[in-house]
């Protein structure tokens, strides 16, 4: 992983990514709202799945809070599709197939799995405000640790 370039306060890097819907989405699109941005590894494995569920679950007090959530990964549109019917999930889910917002967001880095070493999606999520600033973000974060940090970040 890169040293952590993003900071609480800075202004959150914009973006342009295809959503699970076939649709350009921009993180500017969602000013005055705040946002929870979270980074995923890949659809449909276990903790990736704990992680969405627990999104989905928590939606209607996320909604109350002014706060919408976005999930990446570097699947592409149709394995999103896939997941987000599976699991019934009511929030976009983005492709970062070249994993750019990933490195911006200082979240591809160097991952292990099974004594193997490669390059991959560190989970993680960030807080932004409805004026774009980060203000609170979670970098290795476990599955259940992100939705229950991401609400407690948003709960004021």
């Amino acid at each position: 992983m890169t040293d952590p370039t993003l900071h609480i306060g800075d202004r959150a890097p914009d973006f342009a990514l295809p959503a699970d819907n076939g649709e350009i989405v921009r993180l500017s699109d969602f000013r005055g709202k705040r946002v929870i941005l979270y980074f995923y590894p890949k659809d449909d494995t276990s903790g990736c799945t704990t992680q969405a569920c627990g999104f989905r679950d928590a939606y209607p007090e996320i909604e109350e809070r002014n706060a919408v959530v976005l999930g990446i990964s570097p699947d592409d549109v149709a394995s999103h599709q896939r997941f987000k019917t599976k699991y019934n999930l009511p929030f976009m889910l983005l492709v970062d197939k070249d994993h750019a917002v990933a490195e911006s967001y200082g979240v591809w880095g160097e991952r292990t799995m099974y004594g193997k070493r490669y390059m991959g999606i560190i989970r993680s999520h960030f807080i932004i405000d409805e004026q774009g600033r980060i203000v609170d973000m979670q970098v290795k974060v476990s599955p259940k640790d992100s939705v229950e940090r991401a609400l407690k970040a948003i709960a004021d």
